[in-house]
């Protein structure tokens, strides 16, 4: 049994079809102990259901460096990592975090460093996504990239009226009048990309370039402020790491956020 900080984790209250995940668990208690408090069932079995989820849709592995921005009771318990490293907090602070919407940048100077490198991953095979629940642009802001302000990176940019696509060569832009929940850009080959955005699929050809030893920003800033950040946004969940199949991870987090919003 893991033990949190204050005594034991209440029993997971989980559909008998879905078994407790031992990677599952493991987070659950390390968020409650940020949090200095447990956690509703029903969050923790959202929480388990989308781990075990994501490991027999086989992209678990893939996903290197993530945080689930909601559900945790604090915003320390909100930068617990899913996977990976502790993202490095610049200037959030607790009236920012909203258990059911996520984080809310301030178009300047809050913004997370993922402390994960571009060149982590192989040069064609990497994904990054994340999970917005708003969306009001009035100039390009990058909500996930690398800090490098040339052609070669690969982040995602919102755009006035829908999201663009840079995954180390090429770029690919989707408009729309409609509001996105999971955008998100995967390469496993050398010669093409896809992305995913508004429940859809698409895939573009561009050759790859080498990647750069930046690291992510979320909410695209770095130290010296090159990269402006979307100012209305609330984000739920990123994740940077190998190739995957974006629907998969887009139907889970999808679920995972639905979940978590009626559990608490």
């Amino acid at each position: 049994m893991i033990t949190p900080l204050y005594g034991q984790l209440s029993p997971l209250r989980i559909p008998t079809s879905i078994a407790p995940d031992p990677d599952a668990l493991a987070y659950i208690a390390a968020v409650e102990t940020a949090d200095g408090a447990t956690l509703e069932d029903g969050v923790k079995s959202a929480i388990n259901n989308f781990v075990a989820g994501c490991k027999s849709d086989n992209i678990w592995s893939a996903i290197k460096s993530s945080c689930i921005l909601a559900g945790a009771r604090t915003l320390n318990g909100a930068l617990v990592p899913l996977a990976g490293t502790t993202p490095t907090n610049f200037n959030f602070v607790s009236g920012d975090y909203n258990r059911k919407t996520g984080l809310k940048g301030n178009g300047t100077t809050k913004y997370l460093n993922s402390n994960r490198a571009e060149n982590s991953d192989p040069q064609n095979n990497f994904h990054i996504c994340a999970n917005l629940t708003f969306h009001n642009a009035t100039a390009n802001r990058t909500i996930l990239g690398t800090v490098d302000l040339t052609l070669t990176p690969q982040k995602i940019t919102e755009i006035y009226d829908g999201y663009g696509f840079r995954m180390r060569g090429g770029l690919k832009t989707v408009t729309s009048n409609s509001t996105a929940s999971f955008v998100g850009g995967s390469r496993a080959s050398s010669s093409e990309f896809t992305s995913r955005v508004f429940s859809s699929t698409s895939t573009t050809s561009a050759n790859s370039v080498s990647s750069t030893s930046n690291n992510f920003n979320i909410f695209g800033r770095n130290n010296n402020g090159a990269l402006s950040s979307p100012s209305a946004h609330r984000l739920s969940f990123y994740s940077i790491g190998e190739s995957l199949n974006l629907a998969a991870l887009d139907t889970r987090v999808s679920t995972l956020m639905t979940d978590l919003a009626a559990a608490i």
